[in-house]
């Protein structure tokens, strides 16, 4: 089944209350994980780090990234209450560090083990690699990334998993794990690739939805799609292209104040997606080309057979005036229609009859 994670990220505007509506609403659509965003502001932006354009027209207000993201920062205390929660209901809680101090926090308190990083960090060596030396599953989001980009953080997280904790890393020795049959093993066990085109909305003319289909062949490692575009159409193609993942942010309303609401799903929107995906993923099927069950049942329906469109005398010869193709097919399959022509009837037919030739 494609995993599907509910994105709340920072759409819980730093409260904890909208935090918890976030989980609650996520389990009630049905998705299988809950993903926040855990970081330090201060350890994630400098003082004079502008906002993209996107949170500044979704905000309506213009400031550095480090007042907006200061707001957005839940602490210890709440992330510890989020996952008793996501406990509580059987959901999974995930949340993305973009510092090494949240990082730590999320393996060594929290426990997790199962990690995702983000487009924007998959440049960020150092923490890319702290992510591969915790020995966790990664989820790599691979917005505005080449596939050398890609090729590059891979090796990365390949030294991560099969190095020793004390090696010194270099570029050679990244290049070095990624060639290895060792490091290819463990990517391929631990890591999967995520597409994503890293704009709020995402122009639909801009999402290349083919690109999931590059990756798989490029790396050979299982893709899903990180969706930012409007509605769920676009998440629902990726499934029958074969993603694994689905990420998709959500709110619990777009009109709220903040950088991501308005290009995020609210819960019944969300609902509606997981719905969608669980039917595609029913529909796609084994991939086995042969009559269902249904099917079966109507073939004689649906199908014809030979039948006498005149009164036939056993002896007289069949020809294309006296017999015809109609509807049920549990006579004599059209196919026979040449074989038959020509030859004479072995018993007397009725019009309408079918015809019951051996």
């Amino acid at each position: 089944m494609t995993l599907i994670i509910a994105e709340a990220g920072v759409n819980h505007n730093g409260e904890e209350k909208l935090a918890f509506d976030l989980v609650d609403a996520a389990y009630q659509a049905g998705a299988d994980i809950v993903k926040f965003q855990t970081f330090k502001a201060k350890n994630l932006v400098t003082a004079d780090a502008k906002q993209a354009d996107y949170q500044v027209a979704n905000t309506q207000k213009q400031e550095s990234q480090l007042a907006m993201l200061s707001r957005l920062e839940l602490s210890y205390d709440v992330h510890h209450k989020l996952v008793k929660h996501c406990e509580s209901l059987g959901i999974e809680f995930l949340s993305t560090a973009f510092d090494s101090e949240s990082l730590d926090f999320l393996v060594n308190d929290l426990g997790l083990t199962r990690l995702k990083i983000p487009s924007g960090e998959i440049t960020n060596a150092p923490l890319v690699l702290q992510h591969a030396r915790t020995g966790c599953d990664l989820i790599v989001s691979t917005g505005m990334a080449t596939l050398a980009d890609i090729e590059s953080v891979l090796g990365v997280i390949a030294f991560g998993y099969i190095s020793e904790q004390t090696a010194v890393p270099s570029e050679t020795l990244f290049q070095q794990a990624y060639a290895s049959k060792a490091g290819q093993l463990a990517l391929k066990r631990k890591v999967t690739l995520l597409h994503c085109t890293t704009e709020y909305p995402a122009p639909m003319d801009e999402i290349n939805l083919r690109a999931m289909d590059t990756l798989g062949r490029a790396f050979e490692l299982p893709t899903g799609y990180s969706d930012h575009s409007e509605g769920i159409a676009i998440p629902i193609a990726a499934v029958a292209r074969g993603a694994v993942i689905i990420e998709k942010h959500f709110t619990l309303d777009k009109d709220m104040e903040g950088p991501d609401h308005k290009a995020s799903l609210e819960p019944q929107e969300l609902a509606a997606m997981v719905v969608a995906i669980r039917q595609v993923e029913i529909a796609l099927g084994s991939g086995v080309k042969s009559p269902t069950i249904s099917e079966i049942r109507n073939k004689t329906v649906a199908r014809k057979s030979l039948v006498a469109v005149r009164n036939i005398k056993q002896g007289e010869m069949f020809t294309e005036e006296n017999m015809s193709v109609k509807r049920p097919g549990d006579g004599i399959a059209p196919i026979n229609f040449w074989k038959l022509l020509d030859t004479p009837a072995t018993k007397n037919y009725l019009v309408g009859q079918l015809l019951n030739e051996k």
